[in-house]
């Protein structure tokens, strides 16, 4: 049994009652293209291919163990040194003294000094005669009228206990005195490191995918895509995110630490310098981002690595070396402060140290900035010069084009 089908010409040969689809034009040969086959995608803008290689930067590093484990080793080390520190530096075992009657309202609030009760002045005696309390803090006689209480002690006059419980005026200083040794010390290693780690480890990390990118040819079909000054600025900008985000979690981790273990002096020295550091921080590490990339895209084996980084690894400690050595040389410091490559170190230092007048951090700010601007635009077109090039390194002339 057979069916048929009227045909109607004006349907282009569909059969009657139906709608024959759409053509487009005709190709050579006849051929009719078909919506979605054969049209190549349009290529992002600059600014979305950028963020597109930042984001890929990103995952790529906060899906990678090690850098999960450095970064909780880095928050432990500083929870437990500012834990550790406050432990260590508290460790003042308190005098025991014995205390009877109404003397024991003038030592319990005295730091110091850790008040034993006894129920009269004999028994306080003979604690003092055992070697069990350093002193005994008695109601003063009837005819001392001068004096709320009376010490008794075994064979030397105990001074601390005199000066702790003396009536001292207050007292107001035209000149607070400098922050103490060991906390200025610790406090500018602690700039010092930081920066040190941070900045080595994301940059090595550009450095390392730029050339691993060159040597498995991975950049070429990178750059079918998005362009070299993109994908410069998308590397920058992810691992800047990333070493920001890791430089604030150290400062929050820093602050709450010294919140709850109650060191509320050190807090509000270190407070506005930490702030100030890490916003040094993050334009100081897109300056080193920069030069890390463009010298890695001069080679293309990772054995040669080594050779172009070592100048901007020079760079990268030296401002750790310099605080960490000339911590109380002002003119070093005040140096260091207005140099782009330790200004991030070297202000929040002396801002800490309460050495800066308050326009000295705007103005290296505005150093800083001024300095990054040129280095990326330097290292921008070093960059595109010099990432297709494969074999020998090229030479740092023959890049910038001279």
């Amino acid at each position: 049994m057979s069916t048929t089908h009227d045909v109607d010409a004006r349907t282009g040969g569909a059969p009657t009652g139906t709608t024959a689809p759409a053509r487009g034009p005709a190709e050579p040969g006849g051929r009719v293209p078909r919506p979605g086959h054969g049209e190549r995608p349009p290529a992002p803008g600059t600014v979305r291919a950028a963020l597109l290689v930042a984001e890929r930067e990103v995952m790529a590093q906060v899906r990678s163990k090690s850098f999960l484990i450095s970064t909780a080793v880095l928050l432990g080390a500083v929870l437990v040194s500012i834990v550790l520190g406050s432990v260590l530096g508290g460790r003042v075992d308190a005098e025991r003294v014995a205390v009877v009657g109404s003397a024991a309202s003038v030592v319990e609030d005295q730091e110091g000094l850790e008040p034993v009760e006894v129920a009269d002045e004999a028994a306080a005696i003979a604690l003092v005669e055992s070697g069990e309390v350093s002193a005994a803090v008695l109601p003063a006689d009837d005819d001392d009228a001068g004096a709320a209480v009376r010490i008794v002690a075994l064979s030397e006059n105990p001074s601390g206990l005199v000066m702790a419980l003396a009536e001292q005026p207050e007292v107001e200083l035209l000149e607070p005195p400098r922050a103490d040794e060991a906390v200025r010390y610790l406090v500018s290693f602690g700039f010092g490191l930081v920066f040190l780690i941070s900045a080595t480890g994301f940059g090595s990390t550009i450095a390392q995918n730029t050339v691993q990118e060159k040597q498995s040819r991975v950049v070429e079909l990178l750059l079918a895509t998005v362009s070299a000054r993109a994908l410069l600025a998308g590397k920058i900008l992810g691992n800047s995110v990333l070493a920001f985000t890791q430089t604030a979690a150290i400062a929050a981790v820093a602050v709450a630490a010294l919140a709850v273990t109650g060191q509320d002096e050190v807090l509000g020295m270190v407070g506005a310098p930490l702030v100030w550091f890490v916003l040094f921080f993050l334009v100081g590490f897109v300056l080193l981002a920069s030069i890390y990339a463009a010298s890695a895209s001069l080679v293309s084996r990772m054995e040669d690595v080594g050779t172009v980084l070592s100048p901007v690894m020079m760079l990268t400690m030296a401002p750790y070396f310099l605080v960490v050595f000339f911590n109380d040389n002002p003119t070093v410091l005040t140096i260091m402060s207005y140099v782009p490559f330790s200004a991030p170190v070297g202000m929040p230092v002396r801002l800490f140290l309460g050495e800066a007048a308050w326009w000295e951090p705007l103005v290296s700010l505005v150093v800083l900035g001024v300095t990054t601007v040129g280095v990326i635009l330097l290292g921008a077109t070093i960059y595109d010069r010099s990432l297709l090039r494969t074999g020998p390194r090229v030479r740092l002339r023959e890049a910038l084009g001279r």
